[in-house]
């Protein structure tokens, strides 16, 4: 089977940025801690995961569909640092350098390009292309599917690579794939600043929804 490969490049390159220290510079003087740690990221991830497919997406420096929906999407989170931001561009010549596709798509997060195009992969070649998300955020793990879709998270310091299948999942988050967003929706995601049911952690919620099933029949 053959194998596509989806990476979040922001996911990426913020873990790139916050990894490598800001002494990292050309002899110019341009900080590229990240445009290093990034390109490091990317080798890695294409000598361990051999893909015949690679494809790398990112967020546009502009609103999406949830913001529009929800005015306190991610409101709580501090500004990018402009020392990250600066290094984007580059970053994507790397990618451009090594003729990998970038996809990116106004209204959108890097990581639902991503969940669109592994449904796309499953649904057009079914059976004949495995898709693997690499990624640090959890939230892609709604989309394993044992033989079409698996979720990949790097190394970071001594922790080790990780890739999740849906037994995995299970056992991380005590639900199955298909129930993520269930289990998000009764115990929130402070990190997008959503708010669940008062009262309900990730323990009770997974535990209501092995019981119930989906967030509907609670």
């Amino acid at each position: 089977m053959e194998r596509l490969v989806l990476i979040d490049g922001h996911a990426m390159v913020f873990r790139a940025f916050y990894a490598f220290p800001t002494s990292l510079t050309t002899p110019k003087g341009e900080l590229i801690n990240a445009v290093y740690g990034f390109t490091s990221i990317l080798l890695t991830i294409i000598k361990e995961l051999h893909p015949e497919y690679l494809a790398v997406t990112f967020d546009l420096d502009k609103p999406t569909f949830r913001h529009q929906e929800f005015v306190g999407y991610k409101a709580q989170r501090p500004e990018v640092d402009v020392q990250l931001t600066d290094q984007l561009g580059r970053v994507r010549e790397v990618v451009r350098s090594m003729n990998l596709p970038i996809f990116e798509v106004e209204g959108f997060e890097a990581d639902d390009v991503i969940g669109t195009l592994a449904v796309q992969a499953t649904r057009h070649s079914p059976g004949k292309l495995e898709t693997v998300i690499v990624t640090g955020d959890k939230d892609a793990l709604q989309l394993v599917n044992d033989g079409k879709v698996l979720v990949y998270v790097p190394a970071r310091g001594k922790i080790p690579a990780k890739i999740y299948d849906e037994a995995v999942v299970e056992e991380r988050l005590g639900v199955k794939p298909n129930q993520v967003t269930d289990l998000k929706a009764l115990m929130g995601d402070s990190s997008d600043n959503i708010k669940g049911v008062a009262g309900i952690g990730p323990k009770t919620a997974a535990e209501m929804i092995k019981k119930f099933g989906r967030v509907e029949e609670v």
